[in-house]
């Protein structure tokens, strides 16, 4: 017998309904169980649905993982846009956007651990999901580079190549797997910190005119 505490699907629920619900529970067994041992089975009985009930609103378990993995990534894409477009200077901006991937990627880890397997997943398996939020990211760095070349704070480069290239140059402070292994090397966080810092006043320099 199920010891569920949720609520059974709610008569008359529309599909948007019955979807988020679904989605809630799935977050809730991944951040409880882990993605990996988190089955459609498992996810239904907590619902008090059938199986066959929530492969009616996705088509598979890899589908449920994609939309647990657009929630997580969804809210981080909005931060690193608001700052993208913040009032500061092109250099602060840069400086904090990349700032701000380094602590939710890292806080990711320490505080989610099995959501942090997940992701570590989803890039590894090139999730559609994460590929879009790569993208992102890369654009809204390409936005403050743009902001800086047209204000003269940045030198006049192809801003798209640039953007790539800032990516690059960060990638071991923002990749959950190279940050995996900084933590299994017992590197701590402030030094992993300086760090990053580091990198970024030799990206600024170099942008410099």
């Amino acid at each position: 017998m199920s010891t569920s505490t949720e609520a059974p699907p709610r008569r008359g629920a529309s599909p948007e309904e019955t979807k988020r619900r679904i989605e809630d529970t799935a977050e809730r067994l991944f951040r409880t169980m882990g993605y990996q041992k988190t089955a459609v089975a498992d996810i239904a009985r907590e619902l008090g649905m059938s199986p066959a009930n929530v492969y009616r609103f996705f088509p598979s378990k890899s589908a449920i993982n994609e939309a647990i993995a657009a929630r997580m990534l969804g809210g981080l894409e909005a931060e690193i846009w608001a700052i993208a477009r913040g009032e500061g200077p092109p250099e602060e901006r840069l400086a904090t956007l990349l700032r701000t991937l380094h602590r939710r990627h890292l806080a990711l880890f320490f505080s989610e651990r099995r959501l942090h397997d997940m992701v570590t997943a989803a890039m590894a398996e090139h999730w559609g999901v994460v590929e879009r939020f790569i993208h992102a990211t890369t654009t809204a760095v390409r936005h403050v580079l743009m902001d800086g070349m047209a204000s003269g704070a940045f030198a006049k480069l192809d801003p798209e190549a640039t953007a790539k290239a800032v990516k690059q140059a960060v990638m071991a402070f923002m990749h959950p797997v190279m940050i995996c292994e900084c933590v299994g090397r017992n590197t701590p966080e402030e030094e992993m910190a300086g760090e990053l810092d580091t990198i970024i006043a030799l990206l600024l320099r170099g942008l410099r005119p």
